[in-house]
């Protein structure tokens, strides 16, 4: 064979090699009879997670007694909560209704980038609500020359600082990929696992780079919440008051429970051996911490906080009179 032949032989390979320009999201199921219904479920949590985020963030901007570190931390939360919603929920509402369920190369780089940027916030916020709740309870003198305004900006601003280097990591890994075919992820929107699985280049790289930094952000955050509760719980029982322990218990009761439904279902779907890794398993665990928590947050938060139930209140009261 010539030279020339083989320049063209590789010229033509390579073409193949990154000739998918889209991928087909298979979706929560394949089941035809279960579209609509899932459709109208799921629609319903969206509506549920815009409403409760919404009127969380509003409640921290217009009530001043609510302007204190821990709902500033609440309404970044929520934010993210908001924005994790309009990611990953529309284009999978679409889907349950369309017949072709498509996502261009770009399309599904833009929303695993925003996906990651996202999650990694939700995480890191959540470890920085874990340190203002430590301050709170075991420095109560302290709390409002420690958690000043300054520090709280600080606190977001860097959660949203290593959440954006994560995702522009792992984003610009993936496109170092290429994909020959097939093209159809087994998954409801583009996530890093199912595109390694269809990618035809060594993917060792983009897994080292998974794990590295997924390990090396929950780990470092479930530290920092881990140390946090540790003091916290000491603190609690030495308190005298059965009252007084109630009310501290109530005011971590709420993220510690958040922390064990988002660190849970994460640490599952990243930290684990590629060996048992199976694609329905994912597929709940995302449908969970993409859909179910950003939802339920909202309701962790206020269900049994009387001071933003109290906010809500004289909100409403104040538009209808």
């Amino acid at each position: 064979m010539s030279s020339q032949q083989v320049l063209v032989s590789g010229s033509i390979k390579e073409r193949n090699w990154t000739s998918v320009k889209e991928f087909i999201l298979l979706g929560v199921t394949d089941e035809p009879k279960l579209q609509i219904p899932l459709f109208i479920l799921f629609l319903l949590f969206y509506i549920i997670t815009l409403l409760g985020n919404i009127s969380i963030v509003s409640l921290v901007t217009i009530c001043p007694h609510l302007h204190t570190p821990m709902y500033f931390l609440l309404s970044n939360l929520a934010f993210v909560d908001f924005s994790y919603a309009l990611v990953i929920t529309p284009k999978m509402l679409i889907n349950f209704l369309s017949e072709t369920k498509s996502i261009s190369l770009h399309g599904c780089m833009t929303q695993l980038f925003f996906f990651l940027f996202m999650g990694t916030s939700d995480v890191c916020l959540l470890a920085a609500m874990a340190y203002d709740r430590y301050v709170a309870i075991c420095n109560p003198l302290l709390y409002r020359a420690i958690m000043t305004k300054d520090t709280c900006l600080r606190l977001s601003g860097g959660a949203y600082l290593v959440a954006f280097m994560n995702a522009m990591i792992n984003t610009s890994c993936m496109f170092r990929l290429s994909f020959c075919g097939p093209n159809k992820i087994a998954h409801f929107y583009c996530d890093i696992p199912p595109l390694l699985k269809l990618s035809c280049s060594d993917t060792l790289i983009n897994v080292t780079v998974l794990i590295s930094m997924a390990g090396s952000i929950l780990v470092s955050s479930c530290v920092i919440i881990f140390v946090s509760y540790i003091y916290i719980v000491s603190a609690i029982f030495r308190i005298h008051s059965t009252k007084g322990r109630s009310r501290a218990f109530s005011t971590c009761s709420s993220h510690f429970f958040s922390v064990v439904l988002f660190y849970g279902t994460a640490s599952f779907m990243y930290l684990r051996p590629s060996s048992i890794y199976s694609m329905g398993h994912d597929r709940v665990a995302s449908l969970f911490y993409t859909v179910v928590i950003p939802m339920l947050n909202p309701l962790i938060y206020t269900l049994r906080n009387q001071e933003v139930i109290g906010a809500l209140r004289s909100t409403i009261l104040r538009k209808c009179t």
